[in-house]
């Protein structure tokens, strides 16, 4: 399969509008529509801090939103009910010890304001591929043997993309976001990639910035050679 040749977000102007048959998409935050969803294209649309989402009826559309959230751990907020349930430690956790089960779940999670899921059986299959590269990894929370929550992103050659998490038991995956930042901050990180604005990732101080200020920040971090996992 041949690979995609992404246009460069930093010059590339993007347009408002698309059409395809009978109707017009907002694609103000699309850099480009279709092509193969292999694990090169992933890598290469994420060192460009670009990533892909699902549409029902379009080709593939890669995302470098206008606007980004992210997670700075300086200005990461903890509830003090979160904090109450960290202390008591009712979970365990681990890295990259489930990625597909986890993936695997968040895909069949509902979501308010969402129709289907965009974590198609081809997402499935080919971020699991990149994981068995080395380049996507998952936190997972249990419960016992259970697996009852957990998240997943990408390595973007030193800054992490959070890609989706779920939770079967109150606050999992807010514990396993906390474990993450714990493990990121380790290794030199001082910051993740959030994608798109959520309540959840608001209450905890992630915030919005531009496109122009996220590709700094992610060109400042790959340029550090960091080893987060």
């Amino acid at each position: 399969m041949f690979s995609i040749d992404f246009p460069n977000p930093r010059t590339h102007e993007f347009v408002e509008w698309v059409s395809f048959g009978e109707y017009f998409y907002n694609a103000k935050d699309i850099i480009c529509f279709g092509g193969a969803l292999t694990p090169r294209n992933l890598r290469n649309a994420y060192a460009r801090g670009i990533f892909p989402w699902t549409i029902q009826g379009l080709p593939l559309p890669w995302f470098c939103p206008e606007k980004r959230a992210v997670l700075e751990f300086s200005e990461l907020h903890v509830p003090k009910s979160l904090r109450r349930v960290k202390d008591k430690n009712p979970f365990t956790f681990s890295i990259d010890k489930a990625f597909r089960r986890v993936i695997e779940m968040c895909a069949k999670i509902k979501r308010q304001h969402e129709e289907g899921t965009w974590i198609t059986a081809n997402f499935i299959a080919s971020y699991t591929a990149l994981h068995d590269s080395g380049e996507a990894h998952s936190v997972e929370v249990w419960e016992d043997e259970a697996l009852v929550g957990g998240l997943y992103g990408v390595d973007a050659g030193g800054a992490f993309c959070g890609e989706s998490m779920f939770h079967q038991r109150p606050n999992a995956s807010k514990l396993a976001l906390l474990f993450l930042v714990e493990h990121l901050r380790a290794r030199g990180a001082v910051w993740l990639d959030a994608q798109v604005m959520t309540p959840h990732l608001q209450h905890l101080g992630a915030r919005e910035i531009s496109r122009t200020k996220f590709l700094q920040k992610l060109a400042a971090a790959q340029n550090q050679n960091l080893k987060l996992f």
